[in-house]
């Protein structure tokens, strides 16, 4: 919305509904543009967040569907490198959700999650696979998948004080850091997980 300043009133969504918030210090992209459908798209994991039940489970997914789509093929320099620009970019874009969305840590913001995934399987060994009729799964990522959903959600310390943090930077930061655990604990059972 052109010419919006601090305190003035912007549509946002909610769920596919608007809703009226408040307009931070910076001014919002209107209701139709693409900047604002691209940064609901890339915040709320491809659309995953309006799932409605389970939206940090259904973000996670897209995050092992990256993975599995080739990110986790990259070498390892540049996998981190395109691990550390994603989280850079969930960071602003969770940020500028949160005025689009007019709330700290909207549950549609699952961009979080899949990150958090990334980060869990960064460096990992892949090692065997299930298979499901024609359709083969990483064993390794399927742990990583279980591991990070258990830390995302138990939230041991530090997590929960990281969660804390404002903005963009509360919202990601504490699925990275649940994605470290995941990641130290992968490293840890992986060697003594039998597979074929």
């Amino acid at each position: 919305m052109a010419g919006l300043d601090s305190g003035a009133v912007a549509i946002g969504l909610s769920r596919g509904g608007p809703e009226a918030i408040e307009a931070s210090g910076s001014e919002l992209p209107g209701p139709g543009s693409p900047l604002r459908r691209l940064i609901l798209f890339l915040a709320t994991g491809a659309l995953s967040g309006y799932v409605p039940v389970a939206p940090g489970t259904a973000g996670t997914l897209v995050g092992l569907a990256v993975y599995l789509a080739g990110l986790g093929a990259l070498s390892a320099p540049l996998y981190l490198v395109t691990l550390a620009a994603a989280i850079a970019l969930a960071v602003w874009v969770s940020e500028e959700a949160i005025a689009l969305l007019g709330k700290k840590d909207p549950p549609q913001v699952t961009i979080d999650e899949v990150v958090g995934l990334l980060t869990t399987m960064a460096l990992v060994p892949t090692r065997g696979a299930f298979h499901v009729g024609p359709i083969s799964i990483s064993a390794t990522a399927l742990l990583g998948f279980l591991l990070f959903r258990f830390f995302d959600i138990l939230k041991p310390f530090p997590i929960r004080n990281i969660e804390r943090a404002p903005g963009g930077l509360g919202v990601v930061l504490d699925d990275v850091m649940a994605g470290v655990y995941a990641n130290l604990c992968l490293r840890v059972v992986l060697p003594l997980v039998p597979f074929s």
